[in-house]
């Protein structure tokens, strides 16, 4: 069987069976389309069962000449190795040749973060713009600071979604496991009026919590330029992402005293080798604070 003859299948069952986001399809998809021009561009037509370690290592390789970040090979390995797995399940492949390689060792990096007094700034003091794309723009920061949610979920949220009485959000995460997520009673109050706000607005779209002023659902660009801009007014990170909110969600608990277990399962984590980084992160802090307070720091 020729190589991307079974991708689409794979893009679907990753799309509707495991309800990856639209973004993460995207970048499988890509690395995918990637390594077959690769395969037809140095080798000719290959069978899937004839790509070997070889051909995946030498792909590898022109990656790296080509200045790739080891990050992004691992991701695009990992990508090999899912769509090699999933061949092996309907015994199109009896080994997946990705396991015959390693990922490469990555530097360790720390999240960025805002800090408290910065985000409880931006939150209480800045003027969000007028009208229904202020209180957009607003909800977006609350839902993604407050619940620790990733920009794919928030992108998800339904009215629906919202269960009141219990104060919590129900949230779809990666490999489509559920989780719930507290809530405060005023951001309820701001989600109730948001919702209230909606319904002048016409032919909105009914499927989705957060909305923009011609009543289509949020992209993914659109929450991203939002954030930046704000971040950009408060902070002097370089990196102005959603994805740091979610990660100035995690210190914070973690600053306050919050058990690494609990932040782990509130931000949907699978393991809690991922959610330990946040523990360097507060290491990083006692260190400044040692050396900023001690008499011989």
């Amino acid at each position: 069987m020729v190589f991307e003859q079974r991708q689409e299948d794979f893009i679907n069952y990753l799309r509707f069976e495991r309800r990856y986001s639209h973004h993460t399809v995207a970048a499988y998809k890509r690395d995918l389309d990637q390594f077959l021009h690769y395969l037809l561009e140095q080798f000719g037509t290959l069978e899937a069962e004839q790509v070997t370690h070889y051909h995946i290592r030498s792909w590898l390789a022109e990656l790296k000449e080509d200045k790739q970040t080891a990050r992004t090979i691992n991701r695009k390995l990992s990508t090999l190795s899912s769509y090699f797995r999933y061949l092996m399940k309907h015994e199109v492949l009896r080994a997946n040749p990705v396991k015959q390689l390693h990922a490469m060792k990555l530097p360790e990096r720390l999240p960025t973060y805002v800090k408290e007094q910065d985000m409880e700034h931006l939150l209480e003091e800045t003027q969000f713009s007028e009208g229904f794309k202020g209180m957009t723009e607003r909800l977006i920061f609350e839902l993604l600071y407050q619940t620790g949610m990733r920009r794919s979920e928030l992108l998800e949220l339904r009215e629906t979604d919202i269960e009141w009485s219990l104060k919590q959000i129900r949230v779809l995460g990666k490999g489509n496991k559920e989780r719930l997520l507290p809530v405060s009673s005023m951001l309820l109050e701001h989600i109730k009026d948001y919702i209230e706000a909606k319904k002048i607005i016409d032919n909105h779209d009914e499927r989705h919590l957060l909305i923009r002023e011609d009543g289509q659902p949020l992209s993914a660009g659109y929450v991203y330029t939002t954030v930046k801009q704000y971040l950009t007014g408060a902070t002097t990170l370089k990196k102005r992402s959603p994805h740091v909110l979610r990660h100035s969600f995690a210190t914070h608990l973690l600053n306050n005293g919050a058990n690494i277990q609990a932040i782990k399962d509130l931000l949907g984590h699978s393991s809690l080798a991922a959610t330990q980084v946040y523990t360097h992160v507060n290491v990083e802090k006692l260190k400044e604070i040692h050396k900023l307070n001690h008499p011989r720091g």
